[in-house]
């Protein structure tokens, strides 16, 4: 029989782990040093750039500058950390490289932890200061009088469709761009502090219950709906009430201390929340760019058909329209369109100037990078 010797007994092996572990900690201790002087390096090239871009008044904020950022840093990070944790981490050293230069205010539909907020928190990040409103019409005033930088506001949900109030803004300020577009991929929970069969009420923003109804009739039968202002606001109420249910983020439920009995309960898989950032500029051309429209054509047969032809005789694609009532004028409608392409582009530029000939108002809301799904 073979003799057993020191090295094969669990405290010898339990020593050579240990020196393993403390061998690869001082690489990570080596390694986070060298990030950390690395940002630091970073950040004082950012500043030099706000200096450089203050004598000559640009903005701090370039929506088309950080896509290209992202996409130059995802197509070249091999792994082993995925893309979206990638993008988050430069999500921050952009938002405090910034910072550096100006805090800019960005105002959102709130209050904080509704999807307004998570969207404005994957655009710009924590390096702004965020200005809570009430009101989509709020956000909208915030721009024209100056008092943010930046608004963010949806623009229109895959299963609801249009946001009714965000398109009567932009009929009342056209002096109001879109410089940058959101895709947030929306997931609801239903949150509680009670059992599933104590449920009585469930409160939530008309739009989430809507995109939930399919799910809330088969599980909740015997709860009542009951609208709000935001998710955000459901769930606070949650904490107040005894029986009762709220659909919103799972961000709100850890902001609001709340269990999550169910995840994901929209009925659309797909569901998704467009969300447009609002200034008084648009963005540069990036060459992956869309431009948005509003347009009013003649209250006789045939106009709206004589404007769509113009995009196919241009060739240009046609991402989204909407037809909107005119307040000013009983029975008629104003339009609202994006298409792929930035003002700038010749084809674009043509397309731009033929509309001016056939309708008989035409604004150009702002051309802005085209934006890919982002998870909630």
């Amino acid at each position: 029989m073979a003799r057993k010797t020191d090295t094969d007994s669990p405290a010898s092996s339990d020593d050579r782990t240990a020196e393993q572990l403390k061998g690869l900690r001082v690489q990570i201790d080596k390694l986070d040093l060298q990030i950390v002087e690395l940002l630091n390096k970073r950040a004082s090239v950012a500043a030099q750039i706000g200096k450089v871009k203050s004598a000559v008044g640009g903005e701090v904020f370039s929506a088309a500058r950080e896509e290209e950022v992202l996409a130059n840093v995802l197509s070249n990070s091999k792994g082993p950390l995925q893309t979206v944790s990638v993008r988050a981490i430069f999500r921050e050293l952009i938002s405090g490289c910034r910072a550096i230069q100006r805090v800019q205010r960005v105002a959102f539909l709130g209050p904080e932890y509704s999807y307004s907020h998570i969207a404005s928190l994957d655009r710009f990040g924590e390096g702004v200061e965020y200005v809570r409103v009430g009101t989509i019409g709020a956000v909208f005033e915030e721009i024209t009088r100056k008092h943010a930088d930046f608004g963010l506001v949806p623009l229109e949900n895959t299963t609801d469709g249009r946001i009714a109030d965000t398109l009567d803004c932009f009929v009342r300020m056209p002096q109001v761009k879109i410089c940058s577009e959101i895709r947030l991929r929306v997931h609801h929970h239903l949150l509680a502090n009670c059992a599933q069969t104590e449920i009585r009420r469930v409160y939530s923003k008309a739009q989430a219950l809507s995109q939930c109804r399919n799910w809330l009739s088969r599980n909740l039968p015997h709860a009542t709906l009951h609208e709000v202002s935001s998710t955000a606001d459901a769930a606070r109420l949650v904490q107040t009430e005894p029986n009762v249910a709220a659909v919103a983020s799972r961000q709100a439920g850890v902001r609001y201390g709340l269990r999550v009995l169910f995840s994901n309960i929209e009925d659309y898989t797909g569901n998704e929340t467009r969300f447009a950032v609002i200034a008084l500029h648009d963005s540069a051309k990036t060459g992956q760019d869309k431009t948005a429209v509003m347009f009013q054509v003649p209250h006789t047969p045939g106009s709206l058909a004589d404007v769509l032809n113009l995009f196919k005789q241009n060739k240009i694609n046609l991402t989204w329209i909407e037809s909107f009532p005119y307040k000013e004028a009983k029975g008629e409608y104003i339009f609202f369109a994006d298409f792929d392409g930035h003002h700038e582009d010749t084809r674009v530029k043509k397309t731009l100037k033929s509309l001016e000939e056939v309708c008989e108002a035409v604004f150009v809301l702002g051309s802005f990078p085209a934006a890919k799904p982002n998870e909630e």
